[in-house]
C-alpha cells in the first residue's frame, strides 16, 4: 500500500476513532486529539487536571478503541519500583522466576505520578525511554506499541514529589484538561446517570498502530518547516544573544532539542490526520502549546505578574 493510500486511510480511521470515543467521552476534543497524536508518533503524554474530569475513563476508552492492553497504576508515597516493574521470586524448584509488574502493558495510566518518590518515578521513566526494564541485571523488553499517560493533580501540592525538568522533558505533550462547558456537563450527567452503557468497538490493533507510527516517520518535511520549529524552540532560550526582551524578562530556562524533535513529529502526525502529505508551519503551531508548555521554566517575575506559560508561548508564536 502506498503512503498516499495509507494517509487517506488514516484520515478515515481517525475520524471513526473520534466518533467511537465520543460514545463515552463528551467534549474534550483537543485533549483526545493530542493523546492520539502522541500515540501515532510513539510519544508519551502528561495530563494535568483537577480530579473528576474523567482522565482514567478517557484513557481506558482510548485503549479499548485502539484494541490495546491497558493498566492503571495508582502512584502512592509507599509505592516501590518493584511494585510497578515486577520482581524475581523463587518457584517450587528453587529457581528464580520473573513475575511481570503492571508496567508490562501497551497503555499505562500512571495516576498522580507526582505522589510517588523519585526512585519509583525514575523506574517508570526508564521504561518510557528504553521501552525495556532491567530486573536483577536482566533486561526485559516491553511490548510495542508502548504508551505512558501520566496524570498530575495541580491543586494539592503537599506531600508530593514534583517531576524534575529532565523527567518532564520525556513527555511529548503536557495536556491541560479544563472543566466542561455547562452544555457538555448536562450531557455528561444525563449519559452517566442512566442505565445505558454504550459498547465500544476496537478499530485498530497493535500491529496497525505500529504501521501508523512508521508511516508518520516516513512523511517528508520541508526545510522551512524544520527551520521554523528549531527557531521557535530557540526563541524560548533567554541565555541566547538572539533572545527577545520579553523572553529575558519572564523565562528562566528554555526548551531543549527534544522539543524541536517533538514539534516535527507532532506536525507530521497532525498533517497526516488532516489528509496532508507533508506538514507546514500551521501544523507546527497546532502542536506547539502542548509540546512547549512543560518545557519552559518561568522566573519569579512571571509568577509575580501572573503570566502563564500559555501567554508566553502565544507571544512567541
Amino acid at each position: 500500500m502506498s503512503d498516499v493510500t495509507a494517509i487517506n486511510n488514516l484520515v478515515v480511521k481517525h475520524k471513526e476513532l473520534k466518533q467511537e470515543i465520543a460514545k463515552i467521552i463528551i467534549g474534550q476534543d483537543k485533549v483526545i486529539d493530542q493523546i492520539l497524536l502522541s500515540i501515532y508518533t510513539g510519544g508519551h503524554s502528561l495530563l494535568i487536571g483537577v480530579p473528576g474530569l474523567a482522565k482514567t475513563l478517557m484513557v481506558n476508552t482510548i485503549a479499548q478503541t485502539l484494541g490495546l492492553d491497558f493498566k492503571r497504576i495508582q502512584f502512592t508515597p509507599d509505592l516501590m519500583p518493584s511494585d510497578i516493574l515486577g520482581s524475581e521470586v523463587l518457584d517450587q524448584n528453587r529457581n528464580f522466576k520473573f513475575i511481570k509488574g503492571p508496567i508490562f502493558s501497551n497503555i499505562i495510566l500512571a495516576d498522580e505520578i507526582n505522589r510517588t518518590p523519585p526512585k519509583t518515578q525514575a523506574a517508570l521513566l526508564e521504561a518510557m525511554q528504553e521501552r525495556a526494564v532491567t530486573i536483577a541485571g536482566k533486561q526485559h523488553k516491553l511490548e510495542l506499541p508502548y504508551f505512558v499517560l501520566a496524570t498530575q493533580n495541580p491543586i494539592e501540592q503537599e506531600g508530593t514529589y514534583p517531576l524534575p525538568e529532565a523527567q518532564l522533558d520525556r513527555f511529548m505533550f503536557a495536556i491541560e484538561l479544563k472543566y466542561p462547558s455547562v452544555a457538555e456537563e448536562i450531557k455528561v450527567v444525563k449519559a452517566t446517570t442512566s442505565n445505558k452503557t454504550p459498547a465500544i468497538n476496537a478499530l485498530f490493533n497493535a500491529s496497525e498502530i505500529l504501521e501508523v507510527q512508521q508511516l508518520v516517520r516516513r512523511i517528508p518535511v520541508p526545510d522551512n518547516v524544520v527551520e521554523y520549529a528549531v527557531n521557535l524552540v530557540n526563541s524560548t532560550r533567554p541565555n541566547l544573544d538572539t533572545a527577545t526582551d520579553f523572553v529575558k524578562q519572564y523565562i528562566d530556562w528554555g526548551a531543549g532539542p527534544r522539543a524541536s524533535q517533538n514539534l516535527i513529529m507532532g506536525a507530521k502526525a497532525n498533517a497526516a490526520i488532516h489528509g496532508k502529505f507533508s506538514p507546514d508551519i500551521e501544523d507546527v503551531k497546532a502542536v506547539a502549546m502542548g509540546i512547549l508548555r512543560h518545557r519552559i521554566i518561568k522566573n519569579y517575575k512571571a509568577e509575580a505578574e501572573g503570566i502563564s506559560e500559555e501567554q508566553i508561548i502565544s507571544n512567541l508564536l
